[in-house]
């Protein structure tokens, strides 16, 4: 800052406002504001900072009041997973517990590879007083917060002790959030004394600003490698991840398919990239797959992954593809996907390197057999009857739940959302759900949070307020966070919550079952006096009852 350059005296916490609320983002000439809000819940470590900032400031930055901190993480992660990452939200906590409350929803965000900016309140910079109520006393560093717990969870963190280094700080982390091979939770933490320091900052650092996402390609040696790999190919999969969605590859991808005659298989996150009745969707694959996606994959002699991170549930845990001379291509815009599985890297946005690798195999006539695409068709066949024949089935006394999916698909509309993320009903989902629309399911199966539902439900919900949103959630899920349903009715907005009671942790306890222990601490249960363990009878929930008793 040169001796005259204009300045504007501001508090730290101002200044953080101001900043948020002049942050833009454009890609392929569109451009919006990067933060639809702020989120927070006040207390002592920044009611008087933060809060007042937020108060002083709401034409620029609108504040939304959730009822937990977790919750409000996840409304901002699941806004931002709708929003292509393109928007986000920031939230802002008191220290100590509404801290840690946020690590949770911040190990979301940053596995799935969303944008969000956590902004907690952190303990005296000055020391003065010390220990502060809330403040963690670390024997070995003064230094050490709660906060410090953030650090293996955020793609980036930094604790602010003069409020001038939020100008280092802010370009950083906006840095971090815009840049999909990066973006994650970020996390600034700010000490409670400093966040109402003035000073005086250059108004320069408030001048509006445009991140720029561009659409990179490989080399054209990459691209090249990747259409001999094509060519060699007699039973060549595409593995369909989130970031064909989150870079609105989902057309190029069916173009990509269509001309080379590749079936296309899907993740928990990609799933909708390819609409369900698409001549070339194979389905699910994975631990949790069907069978025509997961026989293509297990006989593949060439794997093109685009924008997954090839977990465990959708390589099998490294079982799914036992062809010996498999080959991978990966497509990815983070060179650390891109490089798993030893597959030939092709770092870049996945629209753009979909198209560029298209027109290079067209031109080099590298396209699977015709045979090879009758067999495609004929498993996709079996598996569509099989999926009908399952969502059909009929019980006596009880819906199955897999009726309950194929009731609710039935009833929602082309456009409209369901919402998941743990327990038995994603895996049944991801078989058995049916979207036309790329953004028409909505799993969050990285860190497969439970809790995340009702909470993700609502910024599905902001992110799209055109659409119907079904919440489809177990008991257990339900149980452990279902209080953002008052914030829906705060904000005004809408979500259809549909819970399966299976009287507890069933999924969990049929793994227990299976790997050979008894029934154990996983069902909904009264203790009983007689034995003393918790197998008397199922403990019944009205939970029709408790959501109305929310409003």
């Amino acid at each position: 800052m040169s001796a005259r350059e204009e300045t504007i005296r501001l508090t730290m916490a101002q200044a953080v406002v101001k900043y948020l609320g002049q942050q833009y983002i454009e890609r392929d000439g569109i451009e919006q504001p990067f933060f639809a809000g702020v989120w927070g819940i006040f207390g002592h470590g920044n009611v008087a900072g933060m809060g007042q900032a937020l108060e002083e400031l709401q034409d620029e930055v609108i504040y939304h009041r959730p009822q937990n901190e977790q919750g409000m993480v996840h409304t901002a992660t699941a806004y931002a997973k709708m929003k292509n990452r393109l928007q986000t939200f920031a939230c802002t906590s008191s220290i100590g517990p509404g801290a840690t409350n946020m690590i949770t929803g911040a190990a979301t965000a940053t596995v799935n590879r969303i944008p969000v900016l956590l902004l907690p309140g952190d303990i005296f910079a000055s020391r003065r007083p010390d220990p502060v109520l809330q403040q963690l006393e670390y024997p070995l560093s003064l230094d050490v917060s709660v906060n410090d717990a953030f650090q293996p969870v955020s793609r980036f963190w930094d604790r602010i002790n003069r409020p001038e280094q939020i100008l280092a700080s802010l370009p950083e982390a906006m840095r971090v959030l815009t840049d999909p091979a990066e973006t994650g939770a970020v996390t600034i933490c700010l000490p409670q004394d400093v966040q109402t320091e003035a000073f005086d900052y250059p108004a320069s650092f408030f001048q509006k600003r445009v991140w720029r996402v561009l659409r990179t390609v490989p080399p054209v040696e990459q691209l090249q490698r990747a259409v001999e790999a094509i060519g060699r190919a007699k039973r060549p999969v595409i593995i369909a991840g989130g970031g064909v969605i989150y870079s609105e590859a989902t057309a190029a991808l069916s173009d990509f398919a269509d001309a080379l005659g590749i079936p296309v298989v899907e993740t928990q996150a990609g799933k909708g990239a390819l609409p369900w009745n698409h001549a070339w969707n194979a389905g699910a694959v994975g631990s949790n797959g069907g069978l025509a996606a997961n026989r293509l994959s297990r006989d593949a002699d060439l794997v093109i992954a685009v924008g997954t991170r090839l977990s465990d549930f959708t390589t099998a845990s490294h079982t799914q593809f036992q062809n010996p001379d498999v080959e991978f291509v990966s497509i990815n815009v983070a060179s650390r996907d891109a490089f798993k599985f030893g597959a030939l890297p092709l770092v870049g946005d996945a629209r753009a390197t979909l198209d560029a690798l298209r027109e290079g195999a067209v031109a080099a006539k590298a396209r699977a057999s015709a045979d090879y695409g009758d067999r495609v068709e004929s498993l996709k066949a079996e598996w569509d009857a099989a999926v009908d024949s399952i969502r059909a089935v009929e019980t006596p006394e009880n819906l199955t739940q897999a009726n309950v999916i194929g009731i609710v698909n039935e009833a929602s509309g082309p456009r409209d959302v369901v919402v998941c993320a743990a327990g038995g009903m994603p895996g049944d989902l991801l078989k058995l759900w049916r979207p036309v629309d790329p953004k028409g399911y909505h799993l969050e199966y990285g860190f497969s949070c439970m809790g995340y539902e009702i909470a993700g439900g609502l910024g599905v919900k902001m992110a799209d307020p055109s659409r119907e949103v079904f919440v489809m959630v177990g008991d257990g899920s339900y149980l452990m966070l279902h209080t953002e349903i008052v914030t829906s009715l705060e904000e005004r907005q809408k979500i259809i919550v549909v819970v399966v009671d299976n009287s507890g942790y069933q999924c969990i306890r049929n793994l227990q079952m299976s790997t050979g222990s008894p029934s154990y601490g996983n069902e909904l249960r009264y203790r009983d006096p007689r034995t003393g363990i918790l197998d008397g009878p199922y403990i019944p929930i009205d939970f029709a009852a408790n959501a109305a008793s929310l409003g």
